[in-house]
């Protein structure tokens, strides 16, 4: 983080602090490498809390730097027209994540909203926040297709992917995740929607000991996978993503669709087409769906991949 990359990012969210997003955003993604030297900085706008996170550690020079760019920005008038109240610094590269509070009151729990829907957030316990807010067009995609379809969704952690579902009219939800936390903070984010929780089920298990579950329920029109690019001791994109492709056709109806995800920026969409090809025939590549533009990338194949499958008959027509 040179001078003249801190003053492309002070340049940049002081742009930005001048008209705020109404709903949560990224306002700054540095992962992209469309700013040299800022390749490891991200902004997030929390709708009062500003998260800058780093995911490489500094020299100490540039991290005494880097604060005195964020508090002059703090003291500026576009952050006090904002709304802002807190400013933190959260250092992603080390093994707690540990939180920095640079300005405001102490924030753990913040309720933030997305297309209409809110999402209660840990701000500060987790490397995770709780919502990934580049699957902001997937969960917009859920919402608009689910309308009276049975939905699976893998790897739920909290749950995001449900509540647009919901919300969307779908008729239920199986939620499928090993960290039983993540869930209840699901449960947590239907109930602030006021959703019949009746119509929402959690499964607290491990996915690969658990097809029995999960088969049990289907089958599903919509089966949403979108796993970690590495959990320890559960799941290695390159070793377990084509386990569950094998297994989808047994899960979905005969006009099922499925929306494949993968976050590795080193694993480009050929990885999820050719798999789906070779391991699950039945299914057919549709679409990939487009990045929010507040997620620049100099690689299109770097970004998020977020690709829809739907299943046909043998011959090659849909079922």
């Amino acid at each position: 983080m040179h001078p003249e990359a801190l003053a492309t990012l002070q340049q940049h969210l002081t742009i930005a602090l001048a008209q705020p997003p109404a709903e949560a955003r990224r306002l700054f993604h540095g992962r992209g490498r469309c700013w040299p030297g800022l390749e490891h900085v991200t902004v997030d706008w929390l709708q009062g809390v500003l998260l800058v996170s780093l995911f490489r550690e500094p020299e100490a020079a540039q991290l005494d730097a880097l604060r005195a760019v964020l508090l002059e920005i703090s003291r500026g008038a576009e952050w006090q027209a904002s709304g802002a109240h807190s400013l933190l610094l959260q250092h992603r590269y080390l093994p707690d994540s540990h939180m920095e509070q640079l300005l405001g009151e102490p924030v753990e729990e913040w309720t933030i909203s997305e297309n209409g829907l809110r999402y209660k957030l840990d701000l500060g316990t987790k490397q995770n926040n709780g919502l990934f807010l580049d699957m902001r067009y997937g969960r917009r995609w859920v919402q608009e297709q689910a309308q009276g379809l049975r939905v699976l969704n893998l790897f739920a952690y909290t749950c995001g992917f449900s509540v647009a579902a919901i919300a969307g009219g779908a008729e239920h939800v199986v939620n499928l995740d090993m960290a039983r936390a993540a869930l209840n903070r699901g449960r947590d984010n239907h109930r602030l929607n006021d959703h019949d929780m009746r119509k929402v089920s959690f499964l607290g298990h491990e996915l690969f000991k658990s097809w029995g579950r999960v088969r049990k329920s289907g089958p599903y029109d919509l089966v949403i996978v979108d796993p970690p690019s590495f959990q320890k001791g559960s799941f290695a994109l390159n070793r377990d993503y084509q386990k569950i492709l094998r297994r989808l056709p047994e899960l979905l109806t005969p006009t099922g669709r499925v929306l494949a995800c993968i976050n590795d920026p080193d694993t480009g969409p050929d990885f999820l087409i050719e798999g789906v090809a070779a391991e699950a025939p039945e299914l057919v590549y549709l679409q990939r769906l487009e990045n929010p533009p507040e997620f620049p990338d100099v690689s299109a194949d770097s970004g998020l991949k977020a690709l829809v499958f739907e299943r046909v008959a043998q011959n090659g027509e849909k079922t």
